[in-house]
């Protein structure tokens, strides 16, 4: 199923993404939506989506996509909030779900209807060409953005 969280603001809900999305981070199972939530517990942090890409050290490696409350930041400033974000991460879940790569973007990439393509986000985590639809894409060109590792 579905998970959701609550903005405490403003009482709206978000779709969070599958609740049954399961990594394998040297052996240990973490699912994407916990993270996910760890991420945007962040009081910088507005929306995030996991996925996992495989590793040749740990099997799997955690890559989070990350949109923020205020504009996308570049260079030095988000090296450095990559690494807050990772220690973050780090003391609400555990050192072991600490995202390897963290990207910034204005945006996910969604459907016209809200959904996250998960997919797409896999496919960049693996630095693959996006040879998938993407017919459905409300914004392609977040695709550039997310492109740029941290």
């Amino acid at each position: 199923g579905d998970g959701t969280v609550r903005d405490k603001d403003t009482g709206y809900f978000t779709i969070m993404g599958r609740i049954d999305d399961v990594l394998n981070v040297s052996g240990h199972r973490l699912g994407t939506m916990e993270i996910e939530s760890a991420l945007v517990a962040h009081e910088l942090v507005a929306e995030a989506a996991v996925v996992g890409r495989p590793d040749e050290t740990t099997g799997e490696a955690v890559v989070a996509f990350v949109v923020l409350k205020r504009t996308r930041p570049e260079g030095d400033e988000a090296a450095k909030l990559a690494k807050e974000l990772r220690d973050w991460v780090g003391k609400q879940i555990g050192p072991i779900a600490k995202p390897k790569d963290i990207r910034f973007g204005d945006n996910l990439p969604k459907t016209r209807s809200g959904k996250i393509m998960r997919r797409l986000l896999r496919s960049l985590a693996k630095g693959e060409a996006i040879t998938q639809d993407t017919s459905t894409l409300e914004n392609p060109a977040i695709l550039d953005q997310l492109t740029e590792v941290r």
